[in-house]
């Protein structure tokens, strides 16, 4: 009888790990999924009209020069989150970017950078997990390197309405509130 114990532990045990799996979607358990991007991108309505272009390109990854994105948005606060679908902690993440952007939104910039990661693996994640901001591609981490950002995953930055750096987070935001307790401490907003 004791023999057959352990082995029906292991069977029980493997069965509560993929119903629990299967529960949540694939993703780790309590994990929140962000809202449809039609429904963030309206939250964003009514934003000024540097900012309202940068949430008409929600959700996509894009070439180019994140000093010169940063330029556009001058006279604005903007947080910048650089992150990797590989990154279980930037992936953790991502409902609480998604809630901040529709909460300060029309006031804040976001934008993300999306270093050291296939191109195909993270447009997957983000038809997962939307954002009403466009990312800037990173692919060897020469972006997040100029920005002093270094080569930790995630990363968020915080640049005041001059396009000064004040501000950088390393590691993961656990909660809507502690990334929102940043922006108030970094920007003022």
């Amino acid at each position: 009888m004791r023999r057959l114990l352990l082995p029906l532990a292991l069977v029980v045990l493997a069965v509560v790990v993929v119903v629990g799996l299967s529960q949540a979607g694939g993703e780790a358990p309590g994990r929140q999924q962000n809202p449809p991007l039609a429904e963030q991108q309206r939250a964003l309505a009514g934003a000024p009209a540097p900012l309202a272009r940068l949430y008409a390109r929600g959700n996509t990854i894009e070439r180019g020069d994140l000093q010169a994105r940063l330029r556009a948005l001058r006279g604005y606060p903007v947080v910048v989150n650089k992150w990797a679908s590989w990154c279980g902690p930037c992936k953790a993440e991502f409902p609480a970017f998604a809630q901040a952007a529709r909460q300060v939104g029309t006031r804040v910039g976001f934008l993300g950078v999306n270093a050291m990661d296939s191109g195909e693996a993270a447009r997957r994640f983000l038809a997962r997990q939307p954002v009403p901001y466009p990312s800037i591609e990173d692919v060897d981490g020469d972006v997040a390197q100029r920005l002093g950002l270094g080569q930790n995953f995630p990363v968020t930055a915080f640049f005041d309405r001059r396009g000064e750096l004040v501000g950088v987070h390393q590691g993961g935001y656990a909660s809507t509130a502690e990334l929102l307790a940043d922006i108030r401490r970094y920007l003022g907003d």
